[in-house]
């Protein structure tokens, strides 16, 4: 029986013992040896324990060193671009992991602005997703968070309203979800719905917040949309027809910004863009060199006044 259990402590350590581990690493600067006889365990078990703390967030990573050359990047997209602010974390290695890198940077950036009595707006993808894990810094008063976009049906990894709950979550906030489909069948339903009580209060809610966290969308196969099977991939053929190059909060957009002609705008429950223009401080998360088309249009749809990006987009940006 003792067997038994011990195997399954090694299978699932307490929080105190990870704790522990990255207590020792991270802050006394133990090397993985020295832990694992501080602690009498394996370096194997200890290297497991540093890994699971990450993981569950029980340990955040904040560089604040940066390099020139990404500061650089940052003054020329204020300057250039016309923002308030532009944040740019370094390419990452492998191109899979731009979102993360991005997100956790948007989620950072969260961190620093958040104050007792704000609404916070909240979109959703890849990169908001990823956001998460940088949230979290403390628990605040009167503070509401309000997804601006319908919910899925279904979904493998990202859903709209687990977004907005689980940023709610991480400040200790009261959560507002639009409980409505993200896409409606057509333009008449759309309407419709907009006449419900409940979802009238919550997009009145949406188009007061004080800062809004959106990310982009590409019109490509990689595209969350469409990898994740939400949108058909016949779709994107006549997207592109009509001239979308991105979008934000699922409102494609043509490389001007503007909403393109396209049956699939008429059919989203969403907060509309002319309302996002008016929201105090619009931040775009998004990275990539693949989405720079993207990014420019959403930065003109929304009137965005932060940009958080990695070096590859930025470049592309100020390349004109």
């Amino acid at each position: 029986m003792r067997a038994e259990k011990l195997a399954r402590h090694e299978i699932q350590p307490s929080s105190d013992l990870k704790v522990r581990a990255a207590w020792l690493y991270y802050v006394e600067g133990l090397t993985q040896e020295q832990i694992a006889q501080t602690m009498n365990i394996g370096r194997i078990k200890v290297v497991r324990l540093l890994a699971a703390a990450r993981e569950e967030g029980l340990v955040r990573i904040r560089i604040e060193a940066k390099g020139a050359e990404q500061i650089a990047l940052e003054r020329r997209l204020v300057r250039e671009l016309g923002l308030g602010e532009a944040i740019v974390v370094p390419a990452a290695a492998d191109e899979a992991d731009t979102a993360m890198l991005v997100g956790q940077a948007a989620g950072s950036y969260l961190n620093d602005q958040v104050r007792d009595g704000m609404s916070i707006g909240i979109g959703w993808g890849a990169t908001l997703h990823m956001s998460l894990k940088a949230l979290g810094n403390g628990r605040y008063e009167n503070l509401s968070v309000i997804s601006l976009m319908g919910g899925l049906t279904h979904s493998r990894t990202i859903n709209p309203s687990a977004v907005a709950r689980r940023v709610a979550d991480a400040f200790g906030a009261e959560c507002y979800q639009l409980t409505a489909p993200i896409f409606v069948a057509n333009e008449t339903v759309r309407n419709l719905l907009w006449e419900e009580p409940g979802l009238k209060e919550l997009l009145d809610r949406a188009r007061r917040v004080d800062i809004a966290l959106v990310s982009v969308g590409n019109v490509s196969e990689e595209a969350t949309l469409f990898r994740q099977g939400l949108l058909p991939r016949s779709q994107l053929e006549s997207l592109r027809e009509a001239g979308a190059v991105g979008d934000v909060l699922c409102h494609f957009l043509d490389a001007e910004g503007n909403v393109v002609d396209h049956p699939f705008n008429r059919r989203i429950m969403a907060i509309d863009l002319e309302d996002i223009r008016r929201i105090p401080k619009v931040v775009v998360a998004a990275g990539g060199y693949s989405k720079v088309r993207a990014i420019r249009a959403a930065l003109k749809a929304t009137a965005a006044s932060v940009l958080v990006t990695d070096e590859p987009a930025a470049l592309g940006l100020l390349e004109g």
